[in-house]
């Protein structure tokens, strides 16, 4: 309580002092005025002070009044200081921290506000120049040559000592206070970065899971008009397979979109886990509703894969099998799932041509493909095969070789 009492005044007083700075510095010259009065005051003992009241009085005022241009004029004021203070000690006033407070606080101000090679020249000068005026002095007479130096000597050099040592700290200070600056800046571009990246990741998956099912949905909806007159049952059972390709692209939506709430949130409960290749009888049964045959092969012994590349194969395989329905002719396409030590080698063909808006239809899929295999530091080539029709290969690692959430859906 105490210590937050004292910091609330201290912040006040500071708070004052960079208002009314001009009151602050009148302050400081009357107080010094006064320690300077009571310093010409002083002599050693059995001796009477000299006969230069008007004198010493005028000198001290000049000492004390230039300080009022410390701020701006360091320099000035330590030179004018320092000589009215030699002149007095040359009168005859006996050295005292009192009498020398004027050029105590000249210095202060010298060695706080300017530079190491300006605070050395004038301020070694003023001291020596002072204490060569106590040496030679007639007040300090019956004091020993030692002591008329080691007095000034050590007066003088603890403001300057505590004037660097004020430097020092507002140098600290206006370090610490850029280095929070540049890591609030850091921060403010890591969040940034995080924010594009989060967007990125949602996009691609949207784009996934919206052009998959729109393009099963389009390929059954058109295949259902064609046979209406001539296949009526058939017509049936795949409108009615439209139906659960609907139901699927409102459910994954639905999946996608809740991951963007608050985990502790109650409606984040009961969402469907992240799909894998353990749904592929699912895609497959989707493709051949549309009128695509889909063929899978495994070779190799299939083994455990991590929830964010279980994911990241789905999603790749989903969208070839998209790309088929969308850009090419091509009546069957082929899975060919190859596991070969740490790596999953999946490969999606077919052998029909080209649709004649391919060209300007295909970017964005391969694209988000190869950032999908990428993300977990796989592989992935896309292209027409030389045989005809297209090919789409990936190798993606067992387990994610960079950063992945485990069961996002990244």
């Amino acid at each position: 309580m105490n210590i937050s009492l004292e910091r609330r005044y201290q912040d006040r007083l500071e708070q004052f002092s960079a208002r009314h700075v001009f009151l602050v510095d009148l302050a400081m010259v009357l107080g010094l005025m006064g320690c300077t009065a009571l310093g010409a005051t002083l002599t050693m003992p059995g001796a009477g002070p000299p006969d230069h009241d008007k004198t010493a009085t005028a000198l001290m005022g000049v000492a004390c009044l230039v300080l009022l241009k410390h701020r701006t004029h360091p320099r000035t004021a330590v030179v004018v200081a320092g000589a009215c203070t030699v002149t007095a000690v040359g009168l005859g006033y006996l050295v005292t921290p009192l009498l020398l407070a004027p050029v105590m606080a000249a210095l202060y101000w010298l060695a706080a506000q300017t530079d190491r090679k300006v605070t050395r020249i004038h301020g070694l000068s003023t001291l020596l120049a002072v204490t060569l005026a106590a040496v030679f002095s007639g007040s300090m007479n019956h004091v020993s040559l030692l002591l008329r130096t080691i007095g000034p000597i050590f007066w003088l050099m603890l403001p300057l000592a505590a004037g660097k040592m004020t430097q020092l700290r507002r140098a600290y200070l206006r370090s610490l206070q850029a280095r929070a600056e540049h890591a609030e800046r850091t921060r403010e571009e890591e969040a940034r970065l995080r924010v594009t990246e989060e967007r990125v990741r949602i996009a691609r998956e949207l784009h996934d899971v919206v052009a998959h099912h729109m393009a099963l949905a389009n390929a059954q909806a058109g295949t259902a008009a064609h046979l209406a007159l001539t296949s009526p049952e058939q017509s049936q059972k795949i409108l009615t397979d439209l139906t659960g390709t609907t139901s699927s692209a409102l459910r994954e939506l639905k999946a996608t979109l809740g991951l963007l709430r608050d985990d502790d949130a109650p409606s984040s409960l009961g969402l469907e886990p992240s799909p894998g290749l353990s749904r592929l009888p699912e895609l497959v049964s989707a493709c051949e509703s549309a009128g695509l045959k889909v063929t899978v092969d495994t070779e190799g012994e299939p083994q455990p894969l991590s929830p964010g590349v279980d994911l990241t194969a789905y999603r790749i395989v989903q969208e070839a099998l998209t790309n088929v329905t969308k850009h090419a002719t091509a009546e069957a396409a082929r899975i060919l799932l190859t596991y070969t030590g740490s790596r999953l080698l999946i490969t999606v063909s077919n052998d029909g041509p080209s649709k004649p808006e391919a060209a300007r239809g295909r970017g964005f899929g391969v694209m988000g493909m190869r950032e999908r295999a990428l993300s977990i530091g796989g592989e992935l080539c896309a292209g027409p095969r030389p045989q005809g029709g297209f090919e789409v290969t990936t190798a993606l690692p067992l387990q994610p070789t960079v950063h992945l959430a485990e069961g996002t859906t990244a």
